[in-house]
């Protein structure tokens, strides 16, 4: 018997950004690639996508677990905790213990879950070390709550393509197709489920060198314009995420096209 009931839950990298589906209707992801491959197994298979961008993880617990408690899944997903690494409000002991309540409150949803930790941004962007104990941080209190309530967990820090830029999209933090892909691979992997091997295969060829005009470009056409909104949305009391929606909320059956897998 394979999965019947999929729920992924959590921030952008559970949505599916940064990698668009070919119409650019709304962002696919590791998360679709993993419910395209268990469709296959399962004729009654359905899966619903509650994560939102730019959500913390007590943002998480409050709107999107209850829902996927309602699906009553037999596999959930947890991707959350780097909207709260790059908060200036971080606590590291206030972290560790919502990531806590959140995967123990996804064993008691359903009776597989999968957890990630994040992979180290400090090889890509030049002040990601300054991020790097948080990081830390955050992926022990994921590895710990794993172990302690039985979650399937994916280490992504030891994975050697956070070196490759190739599997991030422009902004050097959201993951692209090819990053997408390898995270569903892992994500089979870890429930011994098969999959195209393609997906965990080093990409050909080599990533393009780092250097100071392409960091300074990223810094004006990425770093600059998220660092202005941030600072809106702090002036008029929003938060990340506001004003967006889960983009599958229901337990559907899954009808992707081949050419979008």
């Amino acid at each position: 018997m394979g999965f019947q009931k999929f729920v992924a839950v959590g921030d952008s990298c559970a949505e599916g950004l940064d990698d668009p589906y070919p119409d650019h209707s709304q962002y696919r992801g590791w998360a679709d690639f993993v419910a395209g491959r268990l469709a296959r197994d399962e004729p009654d298979f359905r899966y619903a996508n509650l994560a939102v961008r730019g959500r913390r993880l007590e943002q998480i617990i409050v709107e999107q677990l209850p829902a996927a408690e309602r699906h009553e899944p037999d596999l959930i997903a947890l991707f959350g905790g780097g909207n709260d690494v790059m908060s200036g409000g971080w606590n590291a002991r206030t972290v560790a213990r919502r990531v806590d309540a959140a995967i123990r409150r996804c064993t008691h949803i359903a009776p597989t879950v999968v957890t990630f930790t994040l992979s180290d941004i400090a090889h890509r962007m030049p002040f990601g070390a300054r991020m790097h104990p948080r990081v830390t941080a955050l992926n022990d209190a994921i590895r710990e709550a794993s172990v302690s309530y039985g979650a399937k967990l994916v280490d992504l820090w030891p994975d050697h393509a956070a070196h490759d830029s190739r599997y991030f999209g422009p902004d050097r933090l959201h993951l692209s197709e090819a990053g997408h892909l390898r995270v569903a691979g892992h994500v089979l992997d870890r429930l011994h489920i098969g999959h195209d091997a393609g997906w965990l295969n080093p990409l050909p060829g080599s990533p393009a060198r780092p250097s100071l005009r392409a960091d300074l470009r990223w810094f004006w056409q990425e770093v600059v314009p998220v660092a202005v909104t941030r600072l809106h949305n702090r002036l008029i009391g929003r938060s990340p995420g506001d004003g967006f929606f889960p983009k599958r909320p229901d337990l559907l059956p899954v009808a992707f096209s081949e050419a979008q897998l």
